[in-house]
């Protein structure tokens, strides 16, 4: 009998801590950020999206009161740092920045990663844009976007294309071109973008697709030679540049993404105090100027918006590396 009672008591107080806790999760929650918060860069320091994660964790820090400490855990193409996060505590202190690689890419070019991008992680908000040029030496006397077409048609598999390495987003973009228009031109990947535009200036490749902020100072000294953007629309530092999709790849639209995102669990509201306070740093003006003046183009919105973008673009990218048969690792 006292047996039967004290299990009984133990039951009792056992739903009691239950219930307890389920009050106190919606409290701590409405009370975040209580102590500083970790943004994981999954690239080395100094980069762009180094820099976006310290413009913006200033920014959020004095918004929510609290430290946005950037901590860089770079190596395996972003997937040391993007696993570490999609593994870790989903409380709201260890958020990733992560870019469309890690969030929508790497899944189709790694045979085995850690996490799963659209499982393990909550999307919280997009970040910013980067698009990029398609470009040619300026010793070729190719002046347009059809120009290049027509004679990449000719060449066939006796072209050549420059990347900044195997699976970056230069070749995933110079790859969804070629299928578009069914070119057979040849991939030669760098070890990185200086060095691939380097010899573009050189004229030993036909063409390159690369980011803005990289190519954009060798655009400008008349070194290369932008043909298009791959941006849905026109930039406004260039708007006498067509895009590509106006130039004769209808529906061609290509840019690099940067977005914050949380451990899949992490309560809505945590989610949606940093969503709000993300976009409204990114209305800043003086944060707006700093990542204009780095290339950026400023997106935002609902973390639903950068959900289904997720979902899109893998569902893109996968296709792109299947029939290309591209491999990593």
């Amino acid at each position: 009998m006292f047996l039967t009672k004290f299990v009984r008591l133990h039951v009792a107080a056992a739903a009691l801590t239950g219930a307890v806790a389920g009050f106190a999760a919606p409290a701590s929650a409405a009370d975040y950020p209580e102590q500083p918060v970790r943004i994981v860069v999954p690239f080395p320091a100094g980069g762009s999206v180094d820099a976006l994660a310290r413009v913006m964790g200033q920014k959020m820090g004095d918004l929510l009161k609290q430290p946005f400490i950037v901590e860089n855990r770079p190596g395996a193409g972003s997937n040391i740092g993007a696993g570490f996060v999609a593994h870790a505590k989903a409380d709201g202190y260890t958020l990733l920045l992560g870019t469309s690689a890690a969030l929508a890419v790497n899944t189709s070019l790694y045979g085995k990663l850690n996490y799963d991008p659209i499982k393990d992680f909550k999307p919280v908000v997009l970040g910013a844009k980067l698009p990029s040029f398609v470009l040619v030496s300026a010793k070729q006397d190719v002046k347009t976007l059809k120009e290049l077409n027509d004679s990449l048609k000719k060449q066939g598999d006796g072209a050549f294309y420059a990347s900044s390495g195997n699976g970056t987003p230069s070749h995933l973009a110079a790859e969804l071109y070629k299928r578009d228009l069914g070119l057979k031109a040849v991939h030669v990947p760098y070890k990185g973008g200086a060095p691939a535009l380097t010899d573009m200036v050189a004229n030993r490749a036909n063409f390159m697709v690369a980011i803005v902020p990289e190519s954009a100072p060798m655009v400008q000294q008349g070194q290369l030679r932008a043909l298009a953007v791959t941006s849905k629309e026109r930039l406004s530092g260039y708007p006498d540049l067509p895009t590509v999709a106006e130039s004769g790849v209808p529906g061609y639209e290509v840019e690099a993404w940067y977005a914050l995102v949380a451990p899949a669990g992490t309560p809505d509201a945590v989610v949606a105090t940093l969503n709000k306070a993300f976009n409204e740093a990114l209305k800043d003006q003086q944060v707006a100027d700093k990542l204009k003046t780095m290339g950026f183009q400023i997106a935002g919105g609902s973390s639903k918006e950068l959900g289904d973008l997720m979902a899109s673009e893998k569902a893109k990218w996968r296709k792109v590396i299947q029939e290309a048969n591209i491999k990593v690792d």
